[in-house]
Formats: structure tokens, C-alpha cells, sequence
């Protein structure tokens, strides 16, 4: 089938979030009228509230808007669309839909179907791509798709080695298998998530190459035979093959190995006809050997890197060669200037594992400022659902040299807040800091080898932040009782009698209690008191989201936030260092006693899909047995008993959305008594 092109004036943009933004700015720079498709979960998001139209898909599953052909279709029929543009994600890797876009008469902003269908399925482009001689790993990328088959092979290919889904990308699916006795249930998790995630089980095996650096090349081609690519970039800092670190170019890259890398790039998107934006990732071992990963048909997450450092917007070049543009360069006249490093705020917590989080964006306030850049897709008052993926923003920190470009993004994840949903911040920071990243020696066993669960474990409040959180909650409630009096005279604001009162404040983080007593010197100064710990605070200024407090004579910025709490304004929000606190002053505050839950119970660690039940009532169960799966983000994690025991009761069905916290299971001990897992 031929590829679509030609003009068009009104753009459909696939998706939402800080692509669905991302692209609607370039197209409306270029004079396009960008229309934006919603789920009921998406009514408020920043994208619909951007685009020049806007068209409701469906209900938030997925299924029911995002991911439904016929629906994005429709939305492109009734508001007049000529071209779509996927995004990354959800259809934009999907060979039907692209095939349907062209038999509607749309034009698919992106390759042309057959190599989608090609380089999307790993196991045909790993043919492929030994038939063209790129250098490939290692493995087995057959059509039999037997247990028995791809026990038989793996034990050919040696361990360590990778589960890959042949379909989809973004770690799902994947499984490292460093034994052979895990290898058939690392088969079937990989399996059902990919059937899960893409709709195909189909597996190929790997031999897992060790601490390589994973480094992708950005290609470019038009519909008139130009093929040219636009430089590297080093993805290698990951967690459960996800990418967390992005940068341009990559810390050990040089010339001849740029031009082999870059060649061998170029030589698979011709052989396949690409034409549009692409990625060809590789592994980069110690000795500079190069091995093919696979291709992403599509605009990458990380893009934003590449633009930086070569001057070019690639959103508008997708635009205009899907409208039958020749490129505008030559692979000479690409010149890779400076240095840029890319961040992904996640909505997740490290500190439980990393498990996507949700919740209210009870502020998102980003920062700004020379080298910075953000693509975000969230606003204050915005809510984060467990419908979709928990990637919120992007930060990018740029400049002429790589140490520059890495303090910019510090200096702009510790100055960004966000507020109400849990984010990977300061997991971030923390990755910037680390002596293998500074020195550029990051590989794909960075974050295993340089955070322990130490490193990850929720750390207690330090006493200056819980003074902070004090002075910052006595301000605000002081100013608003000022405002709702009548008549104060002036004289009398901020007087006290000839003994001041100290005011208790009580913090509960984690098993501690931290007691905090403030007591009010004079109009701005106070003295705070944590068991034998004393500080002298003066609040300088408190302004609408920002103070600025001096703390035994050093001045601390204070981004804050009072969300409205069913406990009055005792709950204090603040981003200091880097760090986000949420801390609520419980002195005088009845206990709650919501969410709590007796002995012997499993809850959901998320909102999510409960995929599987392992266990029934009477079942004998040992520590570290699967109870169950839970899907949430696109991702399957494992329920695992903590316990031995005995499975009392089991409240949900498989198939049952299920909200965080929720009672799953009961567990007694053989004892008889219970215990929490």
C-alpha cells in the first residue's frame, strides 16, 4: 500500500496527556487547527482545553476510547479531520489503524503500514535484520510458540537471558531470567501481559547481554527516498525496562562510532521504506560492539533531547513530510550542538516499590528559567487516573556542556511542585547526583547497582521541615483569621500578652510522632522547639504560594500549598530542597479510623484490574506464594503472600476493577492467628 500525503489544514491528534500537547503546539505554530479526542476521565485535561476542537471517544477504559479504532475514526469523520497524528502510545505503533486511516482517506501521520506491521513484530524485524546484516543479539525469534519449544531454545541460547513480547514496547511483556527454573513462569507472565497490552502472546528469547548502554539512533526519511538520521541518544538509566534518564548525545560516543551506528540506522529504515520519524535502539557493550533491539515506528518519548541538540522541531518535520515535503537537509548539514538530559516525573512512589500512584494535582506549579525545558500534560486541579500511564511531564535540562545541562535539570526538578499525587522527584534528583551518572557511566544496571533498599525506603521528617511545615500552618491560619475579623485595629494585629503561648503542632510520619511547640516572639519571629532541638525562624514574606523563611540565619524558599482537607486548614503541603512534604497537624484532630484494616488481610496496593486469582478459601498458602495479578497503568504486578497460611476468604472475582486499599483476601495464620500482608 502506498503512502497517504498531501495538505491538510485540520489535524487529529490520537492521544492525551504532554504528547496530545506537544504536537497540538507545533501544529497550531504551523497555521493547523488541532482537534483533540477525550475520554469522560479527560473532560478537564490540559490537551482538550488547547486544541481548537475537541470530540468526546467514550468511557476511560482504554478499550473504550484511546485504544478503539472505530471511535477515533468517527471523531475524525464528524469534525473533519484530514490527518491524524497518533502521539506515541496507544494506536501510534498500530498497523491497522494506520491501514484504516489510509482506506478512510486519511492521512497517518507516520510510516507507512508495512513497516509498522514489520519492525512492531521483534521477532519478523530480527529476520529482517540479519538478512540486511545489522548486527543483532543472539536468540530465538521462531514461529513456534510452544512452552516446550521456548524451554528447548533458552536452554540453547544459555542464561542469562530476556522474555520479550514479539508486539508493543515500554517494558511490557519482558521478563530477565537469570536461572533456568524461573524461566516458565517468567514465559508465562511475559505472555500474559502481552496478550494483555498488545493482543499477541507471542515470545521471543535473548540472550541478555550485561550492563550494556542502550542507545538509540533518531532516523528520518521522506516520501522521496532521503534517509538520514539525527544523532544518538543514551536511554541506558532504566527501571524494569522502562526509561527514567535521557540524554543527547551519548557520554561515551564518538565519531566512528556515531557513523556506524548511524549507518547501520539508516540501512535498516531503508530496507523496511520507512518514511517519518523513527528510532533504531541498539545495545552498546564495553567494547563498543553494537547489537539491533528493535525499531520504534514512531515519535519517541525522548525526542525533546534530540530537538534540543540539533536545532530541529521533529513534530513539524512529521507534519510537513506527511504532507509530501522532501527534507530540508542533508545527513551533512546535521550538527549536534551542546547537550541535553531528559527526565520522566512519574506519578509513582519510590518508596513502595514504585507503584503507580494516583490522586489530585493539588498543584502543579514547574519551574522555569535559561536550559530548561518541561512538556507536561497536567494542571492544578487536575486528577491522575489509573486509566492510563503514570508519566505526568518531562524536565529537560540543556547547555553547552554536559555538567551544565545536568545542574539546569537539578536546579529545575528541585524548583518544579507538584502536589497531591505522588511523584518520582526526588528519585530523580537523586539519579542526577550519583558519582556514575555524573561521570557518564551509567548502563542499564545503574539503578540495581547504585540504589539499595536503604537508598528507597521512606526516611522520616527532619526536624527544620516539620518546624517549616509548623510556621508555614501557623502563618496561613493566623493571615485568615485576620481576614475574617472585622474591625482588628491595626494596632492590635499580632499582639500578645507580656507571656506568649507556645502552640503545639503533631506530626505523624511513619511510626514516628514528631511534637512540634512554636511560640511567637514578636510580628515575624518565632522560636520552635522539637524535643531538645530549638530553632529561631522569622518569616520574611508569605505570599500567595511562597515564603521565604530564615532559619538560624539561613533563608529557605518555600513553594507551599493548603488544600481544603476534611480537617480544616491543618494540612500543609511543601516542596523544600527538592523534597515534597505532605503533612498534616493532627494535635486536637480525632484519630481516623478510614482505611484501616484488621490482621490477615491482602489490599490492593493501587487502583487497577484484578487479572488473575490464584488461591480459593481453604487453600494452604507459603511465604512468596502468587495469590494473584494485579493490572494498573499498563503494567502486571504480582500479588505474593508475606505469610504462610490459610486463605479464609477471597472477596473479589477475577476481572473485578478494584480501588487501592481494597480488601482482596483474608490469611489466618496456622495458628490461628493473623498477620498483615
Amino acid at each position: 500500500m502506498s503512502k497517504k500525503t498531501g495538505p491538510f489544514k485540520n489535524l487529529l491528534v490520537a492521544n492525551r496527556g504532554e504528547i496530545a500537547c506537544r504536537v497540538m503546539r507545533t501544529a497550531q505554530r504551523m497555521g493547523l487547527q488541532a482537534i483533540a479526542v477525550y475520554s469522560e476521565a479527560d473532560r478537564d485535561a490540559p490537551h482538550v482545553q488547547m486544541a481548537d476542537s475537541s470530540y468526546l471517544l467514550g468511557p476511560a477504559p482504554v478499550a473504550e476510547s484511546y485504544l478503539s479504532i472505530d471511535r477515533v475514526i468517527q471523531a475524525a469523520r464528524e469534525t473533519g479531520a484530514e490527518a491524524i497524528h497518533p502521539g506515541y502510545g496507544f494506536l501510534s505503533e498500530n498497523a491497522a489503524f494506520a491501514r484504516r486511516c489510509e482506506s478512510e482517506g486519511l492521512i497517518f501521520v507516520g510510516p507507512n503500514v508495512e513497516a509498522i506491521e514489520l519492525m512492531g513484530d521483534k521477532a519478523q524485524s530480527k529476520r529482517r535484520m540479519i538478512e540486511a546484516g545489522v548486527p543483532c543479539i543472539p536468540g530465538y525469534q521462531g514461529d513456534d510458540q510452544s512452552d516446550e519449544t521456548l524451554l528447548a531454545e533458552a536452554a540453547k541460547i544459555g542464561f542469562p537471558l530476556m522474555v520479550k513480547a514479539s508486539a508493543g514496547g515500554g517494558g511490557r511483556g519482558m521478563r530477565l531470567v537469570q536461572e533456568k527454573k524461573d524461566l516458565a513462569s517468567a514465559i508465562k507472565l511475559a505472555r500474559s501481559e502481552a496478550e494483555n497490552a498488545f493482543g499477541s502472546g507471542e515470545l521471543i528469547l535473548e540472550l541478555a547481554v550485561t550492563q550494556p548502554r542502550h542507545v538509540e539512533i533518531q532516523v528520518f526519511a521522506d516520501t522521496h527516498g532521503h534517509v538520514l538520521h539525527l544523532g544518538e541518544r543514551d536511554c541506558s538509566v532504566q527501571r524494569r525496562h522502562q526509561k527514567v534518564i535521557e540524554e543527547a548525545p551519548c557520554p561515551v560516543m564518538t565519531s566512528p562510532l556515531r557513523d556506524a551506528m548511524g549507518q547501520a540506522a539508516v540501512s535498516a529504515a531503508r530496507d523496511v521504506d520507512y518514511v517519518g520519524a523513527g528510532t533504531v535502539e541498539f545495545l552498546l557493550d564495553e567494547n563498543g560492539e553494537f547489537f539491533f533491539l528493535e525499531m520504534n515506528t514512531r515519535l519517541q518519548v525522548e525526542h525533546p533531547a534530540t530537538e534540543i541538540v540539533t536545532g530541529l522541531d521533529l513534530v513539524e518535520l512529521q507534519l510537513n513530510t506527511a504532507m509530501g515535503a522532501p527534507l530540508p537537509l542533508q545527513q551533512s548539514d546535521v550538527e549536534l550542538t551542546g547537550h541535553a538530559i531528559e527526565a520522566r516525573l512519574y506519578a509513582e512512589d519510590p518508596y513502595q516499590d514504585f507503584l503507580p500512584a494516583t490522586g489530585p494535582v493539588d498543584l502543579w506549579q514547574p519551574a522555569s528559567g535559561n536550559g530548561i525545558r518541561i512538556d507536561d500534560g497536567i494542571a492544578t486541579g487536575g486528577e491522575v487516573s489509573p486509566y492510563y500511564d503514570p508519566m505526568l511531564a518531562k524536565v529537560i535540562g540543556y547547555g553547552q556542556t554536559r555538567s551544565e545541562a545536568r545542574q539546569r535539570l537539578v536546579s529545575a526538578l528541585e524548583r518544579s511542585a507538584l502536589f497531591g499525587v505522588v511523584s518520582n522527584k526526588r528519585f530523580l534528583m537523586d539519579v542526577l547526583e550519583r558519582p556514575d551518572f555524573i561521570e557518564g557511566r551509567a548502563t542499564t544496571a545503574f539503578i540495581a547497582e547504585n540504589f539499595s533498599e536503604t537508598d528507597l525506603a521512606a526516611k522520616p521528617v527532619s526536624a527544620e521541615a516539620a518546624a517549616i511545615a509548623s510556621i508555614l500552618l501557623f502563618e496561613h491560619n493566623r493571615r485568615k483569621s485576620v481576614r475574617c475579623s472585622t474591625g482588628l485595629p491595626d494596632a492590635l494585629l499580632n499582639w500578645f500578652g507580656s507571656t506568649p503561648l507556645a502552640t503545639p503542632f503533631r506530626f505523624s510520619v511513619l511510626d514516628d510522632v514528631v511534637e512540634v511547640f512554636v511560640t511567637q516572639r514578636s510580628n515575624a519571629l518565632y522560636d520552635v522547639t522539637i524535643d531538645d532541638q530549638s530553632m529561631e525562624i522569622t518569616c520574611r514574606r508569605f505570599a500567595d504560594r511562597q515564603a521565604t523563611l530564615i532559619v538560624d540565619g539561613y533563608q529557605r524558599v518555600v513553594t507551599f500549598n493548603v488544600p481544603v482537607s476534611v480537617s480544616g486548614d491543618a494540612r500543609i503541603q511543601f516542596n523544600l530542597d527538592g523534597e515534597t512534604y505532605d503533612l498534616t497537624n493532627t494535635h486536637g484532630l480525632m484519630a481516623s479510623a478510614l482505611g484501616a484494616v484488621g490482621e490477615g488481610t491482602v489490599v490492593a496496593p493501587m487502583h487497577g484490574l484484578l487479572l488473575e486469582v490464584a488461591v480459593k478459601a481453604g487453600d494452604v498458602i507459603a511465604k512468596g506464594d502468587r495469590l494473584g495479578v494485579l493490572e494498573a497503568m499498563k503494567m502486571q504486578h504480582e500479588l505474593v503472600a508475606e505469610i504462610d497460611g490459610v486463605v479464609a476468604e477471597v472477596h473479589f472475582q477475577q476481572g473485578t476493577q478494584v480501588a487501592a486499599d481494597a480488601l482482596l483476601m483474608q490469611i489466618d495464620a496456622p495458628d490461628g492467628a493473623k498477620d498483615e500482608v
